[in-house]
């Protein structure tokens, strides 16, 4: 999404766009803005929920501990059994949707701080001014370091990871629903 909405500004400021054009094609650049930032709004409720879910996870994982230290001080080893499997598998979670809230956080930065530069651009290209460098066909995309691909590249292996997190959430909710919980 931004790589089209970067060429069109380094078209745009370059004067590669007809006039006729240039409103249409602007009118198309908020929109897709606006889309982007609506993508973050979303970034933001995963990250909120993510944050939610730990949270209920820490506390169910401190219950278990505390009955297993319970147990433990009666002899109740059939008790400690079970809440030591709780406790590794409440303990794996934990650290899995630690580590989804790292991914969104790094993720929704990333997403932030490209929506912020595209809104400075489109902006500076409406009023007409050159704060964008023209892109020339003879230059090396990736020699330019306001290239987007890589933070998009980076985006795209940060869902791959978030859903794979959502996979084993989802498999962790089964086998704690197969167990009784």
């Amino acid at each position: 999404m931004f790589d089209d909405l970067r060429s069109s500004l380094g078209d745009l400021l370059a004067g590669r766009v007809a006039p006729e054009d240039r409103r249409a094609m602007m009118h198309s650049m908020k929109e897709t803005l606006v889309r982007a930032k609506m993508g973050v709004e979303d970034l933001r409720q995963g990250l909120s929920s993510t944050r939610v879910r730990l949270g209920s996870e820490r506390k169910e994982l401190d219950t278990v501990q505390r009955r297993k230290q319970l147990a433990a001080n009666i002899n109740d080893a059939e008790t400690v059994a079970i809440a030591e499997r709780y406790e590794t598998q409440l303990s794996g979670k934990v650290d899995v949707l630690e580590r989804k809230l790292a991914v969104q956080e790094a993720e929704l930065m990333m997403v932030e701080e490209e929506v912020a530069s595209m809104t400075a651009d489109l902006k500076a290209a409406m009023a007409g001014a050159g704060a964008v460098p023209p892109v020339t066909a003879t230059a090396d995309p990736l020699d330019d370091e306001s290239d987007p691909r890589p933070e998009i590249d980076g985006l795209m292996r940060a869902r791959r990871r978030s859903a794979n997190d959502a996979d084993a959430d989802a498999k962790l909710a089964e086998l704690k629903r197969r167990m009784g919980k």
